[in-house]
């Protein structure tokens, strides 16, 4: 990864809102577990964020990391902004721009 600094994907409040009703639903994807976040963690997390823009990520139990500083971390790396926190659960954004098909989000 270069150095410089990257984009992070931003997000209104009402944006938020309608991101977390749409991942309600929606099973986690990836475990952070006592590595932490690492690279292979996050380019798997990259990858599915290409294919699905809305994503869960659940935090185990022996993650060294505190809740909020996780998601933190792993929306920086990845680029995506982090819509909700809630207990160990991570929900994570990021609009992939060169989808066109009808799973595409369109944001309020």
């Amino acid at each position: 990864m270069s150095k410089s600094k990257k984009s992070r994907q931003t997000v209104t409040p009402k944006q938020a809102r309608y991101l977390r009703g749409l991942g309600h639903h929606l099973s986690p994807v990836a475990m952070v577990g006592r590595e932490g976040i690492n690279d292979r963690l996050v380019a798997s997390v990259d990858e599915v964020l290409i294919a699905r823009e809305l994503i869960k990520v659940k935090l185990q139990s022996n993650c060294p990391l505190d809740r909020k500083e996780a998601a933190s971390i792993l929306a920086q790396k990845t680029r995506s902004a982090a819509v909700q926190v809630l207990g160990k659960t991570i929900l994570l954004f990021r609009e992939n721009k060169n989808r066109k098909d009808e799973g595409k989000i369109g944001l309020p």
